[in-house]
């Protein structure tokens, strides 16, 4: 089955997607390796041609229309969050039911949940009418795709068919936000801490406990190149001057804007790696708003 063509053909995928297939689709956060979540040989070959491993589990995207009763156990938080936040770049952590298998969850009985705000994912799920895993669609722990080519750069013949969308508009994965007692923070992203507390009206505190959503992991997001951070333009500027002097072939990376920033940031990784950077030079933006969501994927694709 599998051809790793990219194209624009939505009804094409959908009748992949159905006939147990793995593509590769837009959402406005990264693109994902999508495979109907009620598919456990579709899911089991999301996890093996990402190397990634069985208990780690995976997002299940549905569409705006689908019956969130049918997935999880909704509690008053993740009632608020998702009337303020979907369709958008939030995850949702909540109890499963028992439509949602083990196979997606890693075991786990909770199930992670996002509703994708992108024309192209919210066509392709609806067509699908269920529940869609799509974990990014890269090889495990490498730099997250923004583009259709890279997706094709990275796992080629691997899939059957590639969605293209377009770039993706925010560029780093969507906020997870675990509902269960208290609402915690598992993954930063473009929905920010103060976002959440503003619907919520409570003060939030990022989680470091066990990895149990995407994107936990303490390395992750890495290139090939070798990632420094620093925090001023000052720091930059001396770090790229003694690598160059050096003959290290580095690159530094800092943009005016955290939203450029975050849309532009997996790219210039790609890119480094393509052009063969040996050494990033990353400026840390401000550590609040997005640039808290930049600052951990920098970090992990550092460690």
């Amino acid at each position: 089955m599998s051809s790793g063509e990219i194209g624009s053909d939505i009804r094409q995928a959908a009748t992949l997607l159905r006939d147990g297939g793995v593509i590769g689709m837009p959402t406005e956060t990264v693109y994902g390796l999508a495979a109907l979540a009620s598919d456990e040989e579709a899911v089991r070959r999301v996890f093996d041609i990402k190397g990634r491993p069985y208990n780690h589990p995976l997002i299940v995207h549905l569409s705006p229309t689908e019956d969130l009763s049918q997935w999880g156990h909704f509690n008053s938080d993740a009632t608020a969050l998702a009337q303020a936040f979907w369709p958008g770049p939030l995850t949702l952590l909540v109890p499963r039911t028992a439509r949602v298998s083990d196979w997606v969850t890693g075991g786990r009985d909770t199930v992670a949940i996002r509703v994708p705000n992108h024309p192209v994912a919210e066509s392709l799920l609806e067509l699908v009418s269920d529940g869609v895993v799509a974990p990014s669609a890269n090889l495990f722990g490498k730099v997250s795709p923004t583009e259709a080519k890279h997706v094709f750069n990275d796992l080629g013949k691997l899939v059957d068919y590639i969605l293209d969308g377009g770039s993706s508009e925010h560029g780093v994965e969507s906020t997870i936000v675990e509902c269960i007692d208290t609402p915690t923070i598992l993954r930063p992203g473009s929905i920010s801490k103060d976002d959440i507390e503003a619907v919520l009206h409570i003060s939030m505190q990022a989680d470091t406990g066990e990895s149990r959503a995407p994107g936990m992991l303490t390395s992750h997001y890495a290139p090939n190149a070798r990632v420094v951070l620093v925090e001023t333009i000052e720091e930059l500027r001396s770090q790229i001057s003694e690598l160059s002097i050096s003959g290290t072939r580095c690159i530094s990376l800092h943009f005016d804007s955290v939203q450029e920033y975050a849309f532009r940031l997996y790219a210039s990784l790609r890119q480094a790696d393509e052009t063969g950077v040996t050494v990033v030079v990353a400026l840390l933006p401000p550590d609040q708003g997005l640039g808290v969501a930049i600052r951990d994927r920098l970090r992990k694709a550092s460690h």
